[in-house]
């Protein structure tokens, strides 16, 4: 947990304020594919809890004809598309395009029509057409849910904020491998970038927005 004398520190030097929502949001939700929610897999851990709390989450989403868009890291074989990060990070070569590791977990039911990006670095923004598919669906909001709080997460709501989308990152949709990186993060996100609130807050939120689609917004 942060100290007192942190908290203070952050708040006199005025960080920390509410975003505004908009009435068209999006979920994004990072990584929470089968290569980081199951342990078996080195680059994995157990997020059984905040795989769970997304599904419901999605569920009221998907009921309010709120988007979802997911993303999952994959790699040609050995990871020799990966650039530095695999070379940092070798663990993550394993997670192989067309491989079990690349699949969106299936306790959060996606459906056909929910978009599936497929990415390469940190932020979902980094070499994807996130933006342009955020864009052509009118969204001015990102409910941003998925792993890891200190890796992808953390770096997708940096992108979100430097493209001018709002976020809310419910904290128990959100994970990491251990909990002090995703602590520390959380309230570093809510210091500088994301509106980071409860699932409970966000599921309300996107029950009270209009719905938005593909070929609605012109």
């Amino acid at each position: 947990m942060t100290d007192e004398l942190t908290a203070r520190t952050y708040e006199e030097a005025g960080m920390g304020r509410s975003l505004p929502r908009g009435t068209r949001p999006a979920v994004l939700v990072v990584d929470f594919s089968c290569g980081f929610t199951d342990p078996v897999y080195a680059a994995g851990s157990d997020l059984t809890p905040e795989v769970h709390a997304t599904r419901v989450l999605l569920d009221v989403a998907r009921g309010e004809d709120v988007p979802v868009i997911f993303t999952a890291i994959a790699f040609e074989p050995g990871g020799r598309d990966g650039g530095l990060w695999t070379r940092k990070f070798p663990t993550l070569a394993q997670l192989q395009i067309g491989d079990r590791t690349e699949e969106i977990d299936p306790r959060l039911g996606r459906r056909p029509d929910e978009i599936v990006i497929r990415k390469k670095g940190a932020s979902a923004f980094f070499g994807t057409n996130l933006s342009a598919i955020l864009v052509s669906q009118g969204i001015d909001t990102v409910v941003l849910c998925g792993a890891t709080t200190s890796g992808c997460i953390r770096a997708t709501a940096v992108d979100l904020m430097q493209h001018g989308f709002p976020a809310l990152v419910p904290r128990e949709c959100v994970g990491d491998r251990a909990p002090g990186p995703h602590e520390a993060n959380l309230f570093d996100i809510q210091a500088k970038y994301a509106d980071v609130v409860s699932a409970g807050d966000a599921i309300a939120y996107l029950a009270t927005t209009t719905p938005s689609r593909i070929g609605d917004h012109t």
